[in-house]
């Protein structure tokens, strides 16, 4: 048996897509064909060029949102969930805030800080 992986060249990532979702959290079911235009997948492998440039804050195992446009099927698989996609077709990366805080927690406390740059001035 031969052991063999993806690589992706350039700016370019290996993303195994997530299953489409049949039925929203509300309870409806979706069509087969419903299309929606990004989808996300967690980043299984990226080129070395962009792990070597710290402008991408892409790393292995990320959870993103990206649009399908341009990204090249993989046929490595039966199920075909692989996916080569273009740096910048990635639109967001899911992040977990840091324990003991939540993004909204967080966001209150930039708002405190202009107020009390306000009052500085």
């Amino acid at each position: 048996m031969v052991n063999e992986y993806v690589e992706p060249l350039g700016l370019r990532i290996l993303i195994r897509k997530d299953e489409a979702r049949q039925e929203t959290r509300g309870g409806i079911v979706l069509p087969e064909t419903s299309e929606i235009p990004t989808i996300t997948g967690r980043v299984v492998e990226i080129s070395v060029q962009i792990d070597r440039d710290d402008d991408f804050p892409i790393r292995k195992y990320d959870k993103v949102l990206f649009h399908p446009k341009n990204a090249i099927p993989v046929d490595f698989e039966s199920d075909n969930l692989l996916y080569v996609v273009p740096v910048e077709d990635v639109v967001a990366i899911f992040r977990k805030p840091p324990k003991g805080s939540s993004p909204v927690e967080s966001l209150s406390d930039v708002n405190d800080n202009d107020e009390d740059n306000d009052k500085d001035e």
